[in-house]
């Protein structure tokens, strides 16, 4: 009888191998960056090989690792292959959804109960990451992004703009530089959000040429700590509108600059060209533009 074969240790290495980052692989695995090193390691003790390197960017294969590395990804790009059939004979199909994890937990999975319940027939993964994804390296189907909607190579459909407030303490704003136009919020620290990428896309909505400045200042995970951080007046934090309207109706919070919102700064379902020809992939994206109609404050 054979050696047992390794198979979580062998997609660890192929999840690695493909995003380059053991935190990226844990994400799509569902386990922990510890966990993805162990059984690295696992694999490197087997075989006696050392597969990954560390650069600055995170890991990148070995010499040997890059040697097996594409026999592997293709052996497990086939299992993928074989389940889709197995799950298509079963009269089922599934969708795989990647979206920030914002979105995912305050306004896709609580609805997604009444999406299964009109189309039983079809299953859908979310995966909840805040990295880029290759929608056909990765296997996405759908892809629901915060941005201004411009993916090359791929479909963007817009489905909700919402709206997003310069906020911070009145006392910073009352001693410091007034703000008349967007550009004046520079002359404060800017709070970010975890991706850093909130007020450059801001920014650009409202016509201003990309500036380095955009992405400096202090960056938190969660937004209850931007907004602490704005009432303590460590800087601007932009903030959607429904989580400080109790911040501003009470004064402890001011909007640093009142301007008609840009639409273009909205969330997008991005596929690629082609993807709604597929039944499922179809009634999904309707099923999201027919939600997201009238329900803007929700986003």
């Amino acid at each position: 009888m054979g050696a047992v074969l390794p198979l979580l240790a062998l997609r660890a290495f192929v999840e690695t191998g493909r995003h380059g980052s053991l935190k990226a692989a844990a994400e799509v695995m569902g386990v922990s960056p510890g966990a993805i090193s162990q059984q690295l390691k696992l694999l490197t003790e087997r075989t006696g090989v050392r597969l990954f390197v560390r650069t600055r960017q995170g890991v990148s294969l070995s010499p040997a690792g890059a040697q097996v590395y594409p026999a592997l990804l293709r052996a497990f790009d086939t299992i993928e292959d074989s389940m889709a059939v197995l799950g298509a004979i079963n009269g089922r199909q599934t969708l795989t959804i990647s979206t920030v994890p914002s979105f995912a937990a305050s306004w896709l999975v609580p609805r997604l109960g009444g999406f299964t319940a009109v189309h039983p027939d079809i299953e859908i993964r979310v995966e909840a990451s805040s990295a880029l994804v290759d929608l056909r390296r990765d296997r996405v189907d759908v892809a629901i992004r915060h941005g201004l909607g411009h993916y090359p190579g791929l479909v963007s459909r817009h489905l909700a703009s919402p709206v997003f407030l310069p906020v911070a303490c009145p006392r910073l704003l009352a001693d410091g530089p007034r703000i008349r136009t967007p550009k004046d919020c520079l002359k404060y620290p800017l709070l970010q959000d975890s991706d850093r990428s909130d007020w450059r896309l801001w920014f650009k909505a409202l016509g201003m040429a990309d500036d380095a400045r955009f992405e400096r200042g202090p960056a938190f995970d969660d937004d209850v700590l931007l907004i602490r951080a704005a009432e303590a007046g460590q800087g601007i934090a932009l903030l959607r509108d429904v989580y400080v309207q109790a911040e501003i109706a009470s004064g402890r919070l001011s909007v640093a600059l009142d301007r008609p919102w840009p639409t273009a700064f909205a969330y997008y379902a991005v596929t690629l060209p082609g993807a709604d020809e597929n039944p499922a992939i179809a009634s999904f994206i309707a099923w999201l533009q027919h939600e997201t109609q009238g329900e803007q404050a929700a986003l």
